[in-house]
């Protein structure tokens, strides 16, 4: 595989920077767009780890960041921005009409699926550790959960996410999922938001990852056109 660093123009003077990883031998099945959680960025260990998987089965991945982590700030774009983001990313590939699906881990997922839920036009969409509310702890009342939209998405869906999520229980996760006209529900045994286990499960987060990545291929060929690159 090979690997191209390059940045997107989100609007004038103000780039994001993205990374493409490309199988072999140039043809692809699809490409896969992945944006990382709001504490991460574009050297995300699990979307790196990701797109090696997805490029031995023949699909690309294009990585990016949101333009406060391009400019070294902690604090997230408001959302209109993150959104555009996420516009501006999904129009840079459309010319190459290949199977397109996109997602990410957390926000960089939620993010998608909004821009998804407001119409712009992809084959899939995979959401890894959905952050559907966020954990409040002091007494105070639970957060405003994150699942308003999720009705208006039209594209087959995939939720991956820990069973110690402490941002959606199994059940919240499923109930949430059930919204979406078309989706699929994947729990990662032991797992918490990002994607650590307990010591004493016999697990590491790799192995989470490679359950998480192997899944994603499954569901990705499931779908029609991407196991033949059609």
């Amino acid at each position: 595989m090979t690997e191209e660093n390059f940045m997107i123009q989100v609007q004038e003077g103000l780039p994001v920077s993205a990374v493409r990883t490309q199988p072999d031998g140039g043809a692809t099945k699809g490409l896969f767009l992945y944006a990382p959680g709001a504490g991460s960025n574009i050297d995300d260990p699990f979307g790196g780890y990701l797109s090696g998987r997805l490029a031995e089965s023949g699909i690309a991945t294009l990585r990016f960041q949101f333009p406060y982590m391009d400019a070294g700030r902690r604090r997230p774009d408001p959302p209109r921005l993150l959104e555009e983001t996420w516009r501006q990313v999904i129009a840079a590939v459309e010319a190459e009409g290949v199977r397109l699906a996109v997602g990410g881990r957390s926000m960089g997922g939620r993010i998608a699926s909004q821009v998804v839920a407001q119409g712009t036009y992809v084959d899939g969409l995979a959401l890894f550790a959905y952050p559907l509310s966020p954990p409040r702890g002091g007494g105070k009342p639970p957060a405003k959960r994150r699942d308003e939209h999720l009705p208006s998405i039209g594209v087959p869906t995939l939720f991956c996410s820990g069973t110690r999520d402490a941002f959606a229980t199994p059940e919240q996760l499923k109930e949430a999922a059930a919204t979406v006209p078309v989706s699929t529900v994947h729990m990662l045994e032991g797992a918490d938001h990002g994607f650590a286990v307990l010591k004493s499960s016999g697990r590491v987060k790799e192995d989470i990852w490679r359950d998480a990545a192997g899944h994603l291929l499954d569901w990705l060929t499931g779908q029609a056109g991407w196991s033949s690159g059609g």
